[in-house]
């Protein structure tokens, strides 16, 4: 209690207290903290930044639309499939703007610094590779590649180019996560034991059945392109393009998209280089709308034992038809409190274990004999104080970012402050490929029904 107040009192004037009320009364054992953190703003202009955009969906538009916000970037060009995209890149950003449905007119430009790479997870790898070698700076969606394969060709890249590239999970800039791994180093939960996380959804959205313009066609996409790097080709199909997260073909189902997500933070949080054995197990429960991976999906990974933290259990789950609409949580066990991050924040609850076992209650005591039971009383007492068979139970403690706190606006404004000064991003490509690895293994495994051995050093599948 009284290192808490003393961290309140160093924190000054950067929080705000809600219903903590003076700091005599924190030494209530009840009392229910919320800190609110303070804003880490890097905002700078020291020089033009002129990107471009390679997919142009939903991601690609959010994406660009944050990276403008990030004072002194321009954009200048905007690549897409479908027509129909690439005229509202016009609508919204100007009749000037270049569009194109070739990424190499954009490569070859010299008048673009870096480019936002948001297209079907299958072109990730090639076109990071590509703007690399062609001189650019990249800010690529997660998960990094489409197939684990694939991570080591995007490092070298990386390494050879000596050009930023930053994958996108914005987990990772999140003043909320910093402040989780802080505490986490400080020891405030103990040694880690066990680790759940959840991404729940409840709507055809949330599924991936997004709405399909009505001109869609091989006429205004280009079909033949969008197929170029597919194992298998299809006949013209709507879906498979404007829903492609649902094809195993284009994207990495709820594991590449949303597990890629859990793993970021908790990899970020705990200095983890990721597990070594990972089970998953999943089901078309139902979204039977022709997609071929799961609607439902859970996986287990152990991590070993290392030098930043004790051996640790982690639980996966996504479900697209969760029956309590969207929700989602980070619960991270140690032996002495659970740190639990969701929504804006998250919640230190912390209780130790008494130095004395216990004795009576739920336990073998109450069958022995009154003499036995009297003896077995005056043994505990003389062997344990009062103090030993405390339990020691804490204050919880909520840390909130503060209102309108946009951590993709952050994730994009250290990707640009990368690319201006030449500084480490904060997630760079063998980050990437630590957090997307495991996860893809999760669909290896769901597939061919079986554990996969990964090496969290050599990044690879053992």
């Amino acid at each position: 209690m009284s290192k808490r107040r003393n961290f309140i009192k160093q924190l000054g004037g950067s929080v705000l207290l809600l219903g903590a009320g003076s700091l005599k009364n924190l030494a209530a054992q009840e009392q229910h903290e919320s800190i609110i953190l303070a804003q880490q703003k890097k905002y700078s202009s020291n020089d033009t930044v002129r990107i471009a955009g390679i997919g142009m969906g939903i991601m690609g538009y959010n994406d660009v639309n944050t990276a403008l916000k990030v004072p002194g970037v321009e954009l200048v060009a905007c690549c897409d499939l479908y027509d129909g995209r690439l005229a509202h890149a016009k609508e919204l950003y100007g009749n000037d703007l270049f569009t194109t449905k070739h990424y190499e007119e954009i490569l070859s430009r010299k008048d673009i610094d870096a480019v936002i790479v948001a297209t079907s997870d299958n072109w990730h790898s090639r076109i990071c590779i590509d703007a690399m070698k062609a001189g650019k700076a990249v800010y690529t969606e997660k998960p990094m590649v489409h197939k684990i394969e694939q991570g080591w060709d995007v490092i070298k890249a990386q390494q050879e180019t000596k050009k930023v590239l930053q994958v996108g999970s914005q987990r990772i800039s999140s003043v909320v996560y910093a402040k989780a791994k802080e505490m986490f180093e400080d020891g405030d939960i103990g040694a880690i034991n066990s680790v759940e996380a959840v991404f729940n959804r409840q709507s055809a959205l949330g599924a991936w059945e997004y709405t399909i313009p009505l001109d869609s066609s091989p006429q205004t996409v280009d079909w033949d392109r969008y197929q170029q790097l597919a194992d298998k080709k299809f006949a013209w199909d709507k879906k498979r393009f404007f829903w492609w997260r649902n094809y195993r073909e284009y994207g990495t189902g709820v594991a590449g998209d949303l597990f890629v997500h859990l793993l970021t933070g908790l990899h970020f949080i705990t200095s983890s280089k990721g597990p070594e054995k990972i089970y998953s197990i999943g089901d078309i429960t139902y979204w039977k709308d022709g997609r071929n991976v799961p609607d439902v999906m859970t996986a287990v990974l152990q991590y070993p034992e290392t030098p930043q933290h004790a051996a640790f259990q982690v639980t996966l789950r996504v479900n697209f038809v969760s029956g309590e609409g969207e929700t989602g949580f980070t619960k991270i066990t140690g032996t002495e409190g659970v740190m639990e991050m969701g929504g804006s924040g998250f919640t230190i609850k912390r209780q130790k274990m008494s130095k004395a076992p216990g004795i009576g209650g739920w336990d073998s005591f109450d069958t022995y004999t009154k003499a036995m039971q009297q003896q077995l009383k005056d043994a505990y007492n003389k062997k344990y104080s009062a103090a030993d068979q405390a339990v020691d139970k804490q204050t919880d403690i909520t840390y909130k970012a503060p209102d309108n706190y946009d951590e993709h606006l952050m994730h994009h404004t250290n990707f640009f402050n990368s690319v201006r000064t030449g500084a480490p991003v904060v997630e760079d490509a063998v980050f990437g490929l630590r957090a997307a690895g495991p996860c893809l293994a999760c669909n290896e495994s769901y597939f061919q029904n079986k554990v996969m051995y990964w090496d969290p050093e050599k990044i690879k599948l053992k």
